[in-house]
């Protein structure tokens, strides 16, 4: 049985710390901060990035250079047969795509998975990951599982304020000025590759609501017995205030009882095109 080991990326939500616990390899997201050069986790903690954020400070996501990652694999297969890597949503970032291109020359002792997640949904797949290789399955069995399963997910996201919207041209100043006069807080969508619009909300409870009723759709379409504990996992994230997340995961668990719940800081390549005070909900099948 090959010796396997399993790679990721920061935006999974799993720290440097988690990852050591865990057995894995996490690869730090870089940030350009006013032309500077942070990595997540390393020298830009959670903090430090939502002060910026406040600030207005010029900041751009980046992804994993290539003579990281490859550094990284080169170090892993000395002790390892296959590498399983686990990176997020290429429909998000071009860090998937070089991934599955540096790969090639690995000759199959480099799996890259391209399963569409990102934040607690991709903190998952590494889990299942972990979970089938201690089950014996190849590199190449994982990955054809976690890809099998890519749609098997949800991800609702609140957002509070629609100045990061407005900054990254996805509404227009016009738009953002009468939403924010409104209290407009808009639901964005992530199932497979692209994060949308859903649903154009009065304030944070209407939003809540909305995105509590949308996940128990999926679950009760996806699900029609109505054992979602047994079948599917559900995962929460927010962006800069914990006590407020706190709330919200009781909100959830209120309303799915029994069902396994896990609460992450959401990704911080989504959290800088949508700032602070976002709630997010999500839902995966059970491997």
């Amino acid at each position: 049985m090959d010796k396997i080991a399993i790679v990721t990326d920061s935006n999974s939500g799993i720290t440097q710390q988690q990852g050591k616990e865990l057995g894995i390899s996490v690869l730090p997201m870089p940030f350009y901060i006013d032309e500077e050069l942070f990595y997540e986790d390393i020298t830009l903690t959670q903090e430090e990035f939502y002060k910026k954020l406040a600030e207005d400070r010029d900041i751009k996501t980046s992804q994993p250079a290539p003579g990281d990652v490859i550094d990284l694999w080169e170090k892993l297969l000395n002790d390892y047969d296959k590498i399983v890597h686990i990176p997020m949503s290429s429909g998000l970032s071009s860090s998937c795509e070089t991934a599955m291109m540096l790969a090639e020359d690995y000759d199959g002792r480099v799996q890259v998975v391209n399963n569409q997640r990102i934040s607690v949904t991709q903190r998952q797949s590494v889990l299942d990951a972990m979970k089938l290789a201690e089950e014996g399955k190849s590199a190449e069995e994982i990955k054809e599982i976690l890809e099998k399963e890519k749609f098997d997910t949800g991800i609702y996201i609140a957002v509070d304020t629609l100045k990061y919207l407005k900054k990254g041209g996805r509404i227009t100043p016009a738009a953002a000025a009468i939403g924010t006069v409104l209290s407009i807080k808009p639901v964005l969508q992530i199932h497979g590759e692209k994060l949308d619009a859903f649903a154009k909300t009065r304030g944070i409870k209407m939003a809540k609501k909305k995105m509590l009723a949308a996940i128990r759709k999926e679950l009760e379409n996806r699900f029609p017995d109505g054992d979602f504990a047994e079948n599917a996992y559900l995962e929460a994230a927010y962006t800069g205030d914990k006590g407020i997340a706190m709330e919200w995961a009781k909100e959830l668990r209120e309303e799915f009882p029994g069902m396994e719940l896990q609460m992450d800081p959401l990704s911080l390549s989504v959290a800088c095109h949508i700032g602070n005070g976002a709630l997010a909900v999500a839902w995966t099948h059970k491997i």
